[in-house]
């Protein structure tokens, strides 16, 4: 008994639709090799399945710029016309952009205002004073960053001062007693690193301003 005829229709159920789809598309491009050798054709398949899934084949002696060129040959007609147009448009306007752009830019420079309107020139002074004031704002955080971090510092520096003069104190020593500390570190084993210290009377100045009654230098 022979097979019976297939009704073609749309496969409502999407496994078999799916199914269905994958088997024939394996026949097709298996025919399409086959017409490749066999008549030294060139074939050029592109398949898309309902959930956007791309398939394509090509011949190996030929490329798809070469076909789809030859197509365009042949019957006379352009592929590339309505995308080189978008193309065009889009450029257009990115031209209009940049010279709106350029404009502005040297209205903000004070270049090219004698033309501006008195609302055009009121719009460009509320931009540069909301411009101005951001970067004063930004400025000012900065300031104040440093300050602080420098506020630290200074902290940092004033309790290790403490800290040392009160074990000079412990030890019955005078913190301020000014000593060649070149024949302690002579002294060290095998050339250890040693941090010295050296505190100086600290003399008042314009400069050491708010640094506290003496300075530490290391």
């Amino acid at each position: 008994m022979g097979r019976g005829k297939i009704e073609i229709k749309r496969i409502e159920n999407t496994t078999n639709r799916q199914v269905t789809y994958s088997k024939r598309r394996t026949g097709i491009v298996k025919k399409a090799k086959e017409l490749t050798v066999l008549c030294d054709a060139e074939v050029s398949l592109i398949m898309f399945s309902s959930t956007g899934k791309l398939s394509e084949y090509i011949s190996p002696s030929t490329t798809t710029k070469r076909l789809y060129d030859q197509y365009q040959q042949v019957t006379g007609t352009n592929l590339w016309n309505s995308h080189y147009e978008k193309l065009q448009e889009s450029l257009k306007k990115q031209k209009e952009i940049n010279m709106r752009l350029r404009k502005e830019i040297r209205q903000r420079i004070g270049e090219g205002v004698d033309d501006m309107s008195f609302d055009d020139l009121r719009g460009l002074e509320q931009d540069l004073d909301t411009s101005v004031k951001i970067v004063r704002d930004r400025k000012y955080h900065m300031i104040a960053t440093q300050t602080e971090t420098y506020r630290k510092k200074l902290g940092n520096l004033q309790e290790t001062h403490t800290h040392l003069v009160r074990e000079f104190e412990a030890r019955g020593e005078d913190p301020y007693y000014e000593e060649d500390y070149e024949s302690i570190l002579a002294m060290s084993n095998s050339g250890a690193q040693i941090l010295s210290y050296r505190l100086q009377p600290h003399q008042r100045n314009q400069e050491e301003e708010g640094y506290g009654s003496y300075n530490l230098r290391i």
